[in-house]
């Protein structure tokens, strides 16, 4: 079995459904509000790598980095990726796939309202990734608005992007190069969202474990994600849910779903300059955090999406900053 749903997979299934799967499986059996989807598990990229005889390669290709000279990290880099993306998927893995897919996507007939069937978000998850001492959040990489057509090439892509100078120099940052690391990758449902952005349920920056920060902006997440746009910033307390500050940020661009793919949609001044979320809006998302927080029994760096009145949580991840 090289595919997992988010309804097999819990916490515990850190090494084969990578830290991002097991998360969202952990939601999932704790009825937090997920968009459906499986986990592409690292046993398969670890297959690939061994049937193409890749791994030798890989290895011998990280023994050579200098992690301290970025000219041999960009180098190791793209040898690795370009190797990667020159072999051919095992033709059963594509139709595992493929098949999980058409499974997920005929149990959401009728359930529209910003949904588009047939879309997914295509995204990396690392096997070392979101333990409490290491975070490989903004490392790897993320597809989203994917088509059928296009899903066993994001597939591809998510698993040499293990090899991103990025996430090369992490390797040697967090003294990983010499430790197993894998990837698998999740497919999620695409939530077209109307408003996005991050929660921290401690404030990052005043560390006060009473208080929670949720950032949020218009359109796609990648936006805030990439730091392309500067959003709104809300505190909550945690006790009593009352917002202690709201920091309105104009916008100038949003991500959104087009036709022919994602684009950066200019917004006018009257629009981006509104707030992103209402108060009862932020009341209501604070307690799906808070909700997540006393799951975990840990601080959360969550992700999170709005469309057509309801709220979606797309990651969370324990905090490593405190």
């Amino acid at each position: 079995m090289n595919v997992k749903f988010f309804t097999e997979l819990d916490r515990k299934s850190v090494l084969e459904a990578g830290g991002k799967g097991a998360s969202l499986g952990e939601m999932t059996s704790a009825k937090i509000p997920v968009p459906p989807g499986f986990v592409v598990l690292a046993a398969a990229f670890d297959r690939f790598l061994a049937e193409t005889d890749l791994d030798s390669e890989v290895e011998a290709i990280l023994k050579k980095v200098n992690a301290k000279d970025v000219n041999s990290v960009d180098k190791a880099s793209a040898e690795i990726r370009d190797l990667i993306h020159r072999e051919q998927m095992p033709k059963d893995l594509q139709k595992e796939i493929v098949a999980a897919y058409d499974i997920l996507f005929p149990s959401l007939e009728g359930r529209g309202k910003g949904r588009v069937k047939g879309l997914v978000a295509v995204r990396s998850s690392a096997t070392a990734e979101d333990s409490k001492v290491a975070s490989w959040a903004g490392e790897l990489e993320t597809y989203l608005n994917v088509q059928e057509k296009g899903l066993i090439r994001a597939v591809m892509k998510c698993w040499s992007s293990l090899f991103t100078p990025r996430a090369i120099f992490y390797r040697f940052e967090k003294k990983l190069h010499r430790k197993p690391v894998s990837v698998a990758v999740v497919v999620q449902e695409m939530v077209q969202s109307e408003i996005s952005g991050v929660a921290f349920t401690v404030h990052p920056v005043t560390k006060d474990y009473n208080q929670m920060v949720i950032e949020a902006g218009f359109g796609l997440g990648e936006a805030i994600v990439s730091g392309q746009i500067t959003p709104d910033t809300y505190v909550v307390h945690k006790n009593d849910f009352s917002i202690l500050d709201i920091n309105v940020s104009e916008q100038k661009m949003a991500i959104v779903r087009s036709a022919g793919g994602d684009i950066h949609k200019n917004l006018s001044v009257k629009v981006g300059s509104k707030q992103k979320l209402t108060g009862k809006q932020i009341v209501t998302l604070a307690k799906i955090c808070k909700g997540i927080e006393k799951h975990y029994k840990h601080p959360q760096d969550i992700e999170w999406a709005y469309v057509k009145g309801k709220f979606y949580i797309t990651q969370s991840r324990p905090i490593t900053t405190l």
